[in-house]
């Protein structure tokens, strides 16, 4: 596409990155971040415009060769700073984190754009040293294990694996690659930017559902903090979660700081609440035995590491939750012979 391809499109009027042209009863109109120019004829109004090649080049990618959706079109912009940054501050290379992948945008002088995406944590690595994925087939393959190959049932957990990259990417592969990895996120996103985004809070999610998990239509308004505070943090998720307890009811746990809009609870965490009703329609008990002062900091520094996904290595006995130690204080304390025997409160093996 060239200035004459532009100005056939000036009758519907063009405004693209500081370029405005309008063809009216008075001739064209060519306006630049520099000057503006009216009642043009056309042959005047392509001389103008060929003197500003890159403008030009920018509106025929943006027209022509971004794709042909509003959601993927406003994740290209942004990942290039587009809203923020003047063309001719955008010519080279930027990165943007979504969630655990980096993409990489490279602007060329002539409006080419090309795309790369890694694990933020492989950023400063040698791309040759990376895998190369290709296609989104690829993508969700990486996408559904982790590290240690074992299922991610939430996409938008901080568990992606690394070591991977896609390089040399176009404007259509880049968000379908990114959209693979973390699903109806930029949608959801271009939603939210647009004031349109359909936020469902618990309890709207709660009173759907139905069998075993009509339970959670019963969970106590406190307990729902405690859901979100379990379930929704960034170490858990990384969505920002928009949704409350109610409309009106918000919910006092952080929100998390991603880009990508958490719209409602998800089934991972309509799961755990159809847990954690069970558990607080249980009547408390009282469990009385003795601890050291030590192995009550291996009781809670275990809990703390399971909580935390945190591992121990196998010779920081200094670390509570080392797991010579937590084995010692189940032999000691919990065992079926001693005092805290698992079996007396019905939590013998299955």
């Amino acid at each position: 596409m060239d200035e004459s391809d532009l100005l056939a499109a000036a009758d519907a009027g063009v405004a693209c990155d500081g370029l405005r042209v309008e063809r009216t009863d008075a001739g064209v109109t060519v306006e630049t971040p520099d000057e503006r120019h009216e009642g043009l004829s056309d042959a005047d109004a392509r001389a103008i415009l060929a003197e500003h090649p890159r403008l030009v080049d920018n509106w025929a990618f943006w027209t022509d060769r971004a794709p042909d959706r509003d959601d993927y079109r406003a994740f290209l912009r942004w990942l290039e700073h587009a809203d923020e940054r003047a063309l001719a501050d955008r010519i080279g290379t930027t990165a943007r984190e979504w969630g655990e992948v980096r993409v990489t945008t490279t602007v060329a002088a002539d409006g080419t754009r090309t795309y790369s995406i890694r694990h933020r944590a492989d950023a400063d690595r040698d791309p040759a040293t990376l895998e190369e994925i290709r296609d989104v087939e690829a993508a969700d393959d990486l996408a559904t294990t982790d590290a240690d190959g074992q299922y991610r049932p939430l996409r938008t957990a901080p568990t992606l694996r690394d070591g991977w990259i896609a390089p040399d990417l176009d404007a259509t592969s880049c968000p379908d690659l990114v959209a693979t990895v973390y699903p109806a996120t930029i949608a959801n996103w271009y939603r939210e930017r647009e004031g349109e985004l359909d936020v469902t809070h618990f309890d709207a999610a709660a009173a759907r559902q139905s069998g075993i998990y009509a339970v959670v239509d019963d969970l106590d308004r406190a307990a729902i903090d405690w859901v979100a505070s379990a379930c929704c943090r960034d170490e858990m998720c990384l969505k920002r979660r928009e949704w409350d307890a109610g409309e009106e009811d918000p919910i006092d746990v952080p929100r998390g700081d991603g880009e990508m809009p958490c719209r409602e609870p998800c089934s991972l965490v309509v799961a755990a609440a159809r847990a954690f009703t069970k558990q607080e329609q249980e009547s408390p008990q009282t469990y009385e035995f003795e601890l050291t002062p030590s192995e009550h900091e291996t009781l809670l520094d275990c809990l703390d590491a399971v909580a935390a996904d945190r591992s121990v290595r196998l010779a920081d006995l200094g670390e509570g939750a080392n797991r010579y130690r937590a084995r010692y204080l189940q032999a000691k304390r919990f065992s079926a012979s001693g005092p805290g025997d698992r079996a007396e409160h019905g939590h013998e093996d299955e």
